[in-house]
């Protein structure tokens, strides 16, 4: 283990160094601001279960019965992103890192090498979701009154349930890498798995799980809560776990022992299996990687300007840069597959609306539809904040170690920063516009609350996208290895933050006048002049800042990229 440990040393030395780059104060309010976020996530994740807990505990017979299933449910959950992750941190971590080719040079073992690699992917894939498990398992801890064993039983469980993930997630990788270049696999996974999560939504979506509320079916509902003690797959990592945690809520500490002896007895089994396969089939897998690595974006010369026609209006500089910008990311599978995604859950958020028990509502249906109407453009607007998020705010950063060439082109940054922007404006702007229209439509909302709806999204969209663009210029990471990592970056936070303000206070500056609206229809009386007063200029304010917020994100990134 000498060797494997001074392998991990570059690590721990990176994270120690990383804390002393740049100004120190400027690090601070990042730490700061890291932490208030994931502190109030982490407080909401155990509001939740609280509540829900503590609601179970006032259902007689059934209450202690759908705790523990519950708890099962989040085994299973989290064991199932445990192996998701694992397969995309092992990937990267043992076959596709930067540093790969620097780490077999060295005179040691590939199996320790594997042993380290592994050991790296199995803390990246594994802290968040134990330290976001923590407040279900504190919740129970809490409602049910139990002691320090509980808690420390806890942390003893997640060892081994993160191990076995990484473990079989490990095997699994190297099994395939050989057949298939590590690569091209990546793209492959991150597809299907996007395709498979898609699935189990729909599946679940179209159960209709809100006629539970209906009484009619309350039959159903009894004979589904006396059936749901189905005993669990007895082989699987989550089960263990979950008979380990029931166990010492009854007080049975034998049984919660045997189990936690039969998880790790099962993880040392998995790690031995996968170090031993590692001597046999990881250096291959690695080779192949490197051979295949190179040259995956590179297109037939016929192609060469294939679509510069489509662009014919723009000048030659500005049209390679769209073009570009286009074929780049249509060339790379984790972006354009997830395309499918948006496209499926665009089409489940439409059908949600479409669902809703409205008529069955002891209040007005009209001006509720208005209500859920102005909701929903609230919502849209976060939804568009998300996507922004992924994929324009990584625009810059993507460009990595080849944005010398950008630089030194015959183009303004700042017009550089336009072109990104007007190419993620269009698309985005068409998909809430669909998602506002189809919901109202569907809603049957009035004239004025369609109109006021879809014009405030269509002002918010351009002011979304260019906190996007602009704060991405201003802290790019031209290190990420993936744009994902690029969000989760001390920018990505920023802009997150600033965007949710934005949609704050265009959605205060709204609520007014659509407030007025609505109660005025309830009273059957007509607004006020002070209330079209009042509308117009809660309207030019919104205008207002909706274009302060178009200009002043860009000029910003533009300034900070540019002292770079």
């Amino acid at each position: 283990m000498s060797k494997v440990t001074t392998l991990l040393r570059p690590r721990v030395i990176g994270l120690k160094r990383y804390q002393n780059l740049g100004d120190g104060k400027s690090n601070m309010v990042r730490a700061y601001l890291f932490a208030g976020f994931g502190l109030l996530f982490w407080l909401g994740i155990f509001t939740v279960f609280y509540q829900v807990l503590s609601y179970f505990q006032g259902v007689e017979e059934f209450g202690d019965v759908l705790a523990e299933k519950l708890l099962s449910m989040v085994f299973l959950t989290f064991f199932a992103l445990l192996v998701f992750s694992s397969i995309i941190a092992s990937l990267s971590k043992l076959y596709l890192s930067r540093d790969i080719q620097l780490v077999f040079s060295y005179p040691v073992d590939h199996q320790k090498i594997f042993l380290a690699r592994w050991l790296e992917a199995t803390f990246d894939s594994s802290w968040m979701v134990v330290v976001y498990a923590m407040p279900a398992f504190f919740s129970y801890g809490i409602v049910y009154n139990q002691g320090p064993l509980f808690y420390g039983n806890m942390l003893v469980v997640m060892i081994p349930f993160c191990l076995c993930a990484s473990a079989l997630s490990a095997l699994g990788v190297m099994a395939v890498v050989v057949v298939l270049p590590a690569n091209r696999l990546k793209g492959l996974l991150i597809f299907l798995g996007l395709g498979l999560f898609v699935a189990l939504y729909l599946f679940v979506r179209l159960l209709r799980p809100e006629r539970l509320v209906n009484p009619d079916t309350a039959a159903s509902v009894a004979t589904y809560i006396a059936n749901i003690q189905t005993p669990s797959v007895p082989w699987l990592p989550s089960t263990w776990a979950y008979d380990s945690m029931v166990a010492i809520l009854h007080g049975d500490y034998g049984q919660a022992l045997f189990h936690n002896a039969l998880a790790l007895s099962a993880a040392g089994a998995l790690i031995f299996a996968a170090v031993l396969f590692s001597g046999v089939a990881y250096f291959k897998g690695v080779s192949k990687a490197q051979v295949t690595r190179t040259g995956k974006l590179i297109m037939p010369e016929r192609k060469k300007y294939e679509g510069k026609r489509h662009f014919d209006f723009l000048s030659g500089p500005t049209r390679a840069i769209v073009v570009k910008e286009i074929r780049v990311f249509f060339r790379d599978s984790t972006q354009w597959s997830q395309i499918f995604l948006l496209a499926a859950l665009i089409i489940i958020y439409v059908y949600n609306f479409k669902a809703l028990p409205l008529d069955r509502l002891p209040i007005k249906t009209v001006q509720l539809q208005n209500v859920i109407a102005f909701a929903n453009m609230v919502l849209a607007a976060f939804v568009m904040t998300a996507i922004a998020a992924r994929f324009a705010f990584p625009a810059v950063s993507q460009e990595k170690s080849a944005f010398w060439i950008i630089q030194s082109g015959p183009v303004s940054l700042g017009s550089v920063l336009w072109i990104k922007f007007f190419i993620y404006l269009f698309p985005l702007m068409l998909l809430s516009e669909i998602l506002i229209v189809a919901t109202n439509i569907l809603l049957n909302v009035t004239p004025f609350m369609m109109w006021t709806s879809s014009i405030t999204i269509f002002l918010m969209v351009p002011g979304i996208v260019s906190l996007a663009v602009g704060l991405g210029a201003a802290y790019p990471d031209f290190q990420s290895e993936n744009p994902a990592q690029t969000v989760t970056s001390y920018g990505g936070l920023l802009f997150m933050t600033i965007s949710a303000a934005f949609i704050g206070v265009i959605v205060a500056l709204v609520a007014g006048p659509v407030y007025s609206m609505v109660l005025a229809a309830l009273r059957n009386r007509s607004l006020s002049g002070g209330e079209w007063a009042w509308m117009f200029m809660a309207f030019g304010l919104v205008l207002a800042l909706c274009v302060a917020t178009l200009f002043l994100p860009m000029r910003f990134g533009r300034k900070r990229l540019g002292s770079r």
